[in-house]
């Protein structure tokens, strides 16, 4: 079993949630074995970007983004499913946790303004 830590965006995105919804997104990150990161399938998968090792686990309409490091899963990010972000990470886009961050809401403003004219 390995322990989990979540980076500051990864506890802003979760503390959004309910606690009954917290707990039923991150119950899938608290049952990954050793075995499903050396071979993973669906709902886990694997990727590099900028020469670090990330998996991807899908947990209902979350995606947790995370690096393994000795017994500790490391969240780096939770984005939604349907999320520019989660668009982003998954087509190699290059972007910082930051970005992510000030993107999220600048985005959605901008969606926002165009529906309201």
């Amino acid at each position: 079993m390995f322990q989990v830590t979540f980076s500051e965006q990864a506890m802003h995105e979760l503390n959004k949630l309910d606690t009954l919804t917290q707990l039923a997104v991150i119950e899938p990150l608290g049952a990954i074995k050793a075995t499903d990161l050396a071979q993973p399938h669906e709902p886990l998968s694997h990727f590099k970007r900028t020469g670090k090792e990330f998996f991807r686990l899908r947990s209902g309409e979350h995606r947790f983004y995370f690096q393994v490091k000795a017994e500790t899963l490391h969240v780096e990010y939770i984005l939604h499913k349907n999320s520019f972000e989660d668009f982003l990470l998954r087509n190699k886009f290059p972007v910082s946790e930051q970005q992510l961050v000030e993107q999220q809401t600048k985005f959605w403003q901008y969606l926002e303004s165009l529906r309201k004219k």
